[in-house]
């Protein structure tokens, strides 16, 4: 009787399975770092607006906003003007509150300070923004200047530049005479607002 030859063992099932395992490994990793990463830009805040075509020498575009200290028209504001568009979420724009509660001390009789929220994505940075999200932020940071909520971002679509918080000061002429995104020292912003003085 005739002995029947073995046959080899297949190798490719093993293969992938290893590599369907580290596949696998690797986005639960990803995604772990992403929801825990302090670092991590929120999902939300990949949806962004086409950056404005606004540079320092343009005239500001007029807006009206309801603010926590009651209603703000640009076109109506006899002084200065320090804009700020910034996200709930943004770390960068919760850190940056410090920074203008001074200049707001400092200048806020002879400017007019105002942030406005500029994203869709809430405190969390993953549930839609709303009025409450805009005062939580306030509250827990502390903020003193006027601050307002923005449903249909109309702001943010006439000046957020490619990051938040877009700083933009504005003056007696209506005229952008400084505009930078992200956290900035204080110095730098001191010299933008005293330009305008």
């Amino acid at each position: 009787m005739k002995a029947r030859a073995s046959t080899p063992p297949d190798r490719r099932r093993p293969i992938l399975y290893i590599t369907m395992g580290v596949i696998a490994l690797g986005l639960i990793v990803a995604v772990g770092y992403t929801k825990f990463n302090p670092f991590a830009v929120p999902e939300a805040a990949t949806e962004t607006f086409t950056q404005t075509s606004l540079k320092v020498g343009s005239t500001a575009p007029d807006f009206s906003v309801s603010t926590t200290a009651g209603p703000f028209t640009l076109s109506t504001a006899q002084t200065p003007v320090f804009l700020e568009v910034f996200a709930t979420w943004c770390p960068h724009c919760q850190r940056e509150v410090a920074t203008i509660n001074t200049l707001y001390a400092r200048y806020g009789k002879e400017v007019q300070f105002v942030g406005v929220d500029g994203n869709k994505a809430g405190m969390d940075g993953n549930s839609p923004e709303t009025q409450a999200d805009v005062i939580n932020f306030v509250a827990r940071l502390g903020v003193q200047y006027p601050v307002a909520f923005d449903p249909d971002l109309t702001v943010a679509k006439l000046y957020l530049s490619s990051g938040f918080p877009t700083l933009i000061v504005i003056d007696k002429n209506k005229k952008i005479t400084s505009m930078t995104e992200g956290e900035q020292p204080e110095a730098v912003l001191d010299k933008a607002i005293r330009a305008v003085l």
